[in-house]
């Protein structure tokens, strides 16, 4: 019997100890991140040094873009999305090369964004121009689509 209470005890500390190693890796990782935030979903982290996720955009500062009545290109997008997943590794180096500023917002992080900006499903792309919304795309698409709803949008 006390080898058995032995046993358990040893489990459960293994299992606490790569609890905690974990929850702080991931903090680590998540210092200092885009986000402005101190708590990050794990699918979130994950994607943190992922190339195609790094033109991270906020609420107040995309409001404030909208405000002044900027051209902006939103991304809006969820990481435990499946049609995201397929869609970021197409879009993100597009508009990269076509020179377009796509912002990126993550719904998961700021759910009061599916809301506010009456987003529906994801992935979807916004366009604001002089403080209002011009036009959107949902969905996943071929590259075409996207290269062409760009040039007839974003430049």
């Amino acid at each position: 019997m006390k080898k058995m209470i032995i046993f358990l005890v040893i489990v459960v500390g293994v299992l606490a100890a790569l609890f905690f190693l974990t929850k702080m890796q991931n903090e680590e990782k998540s210092k200092d991140n885009p986000y402005q935030k101190t708590s990050l979903r794990q699918e979130t982290v994950d994607q943190l040094d992922d190339p195609n996720y790094q033109n991270i955009i906020v609420p107040g500062k995309l409001d404030k873009k909208i405000e002044k009545g900027e051209d902006v290109t939103v991304y809006f997008y969820s990481p435990t999305c499946s049609h995201c997943q397929e869609t970021t590794p197409v879009v993100a180096p597009l508009a990269k090369e076509m020179k377009v500023d796509l912002l990126q917002f993550n719904l998961l992080e700021f759910e009061d964004g599916w809301n506010k900006y009456g987003i529906q499903e994801t992935p979807t792309i916004v366009q604001y121009k002089d403080g209002k919304e011009t036009n959107r795309l949902i969905g996943y698409q071929a590259k075409a689509t996207f290269r062409e709803w760009f040039n007839e949008n974003s430049k």
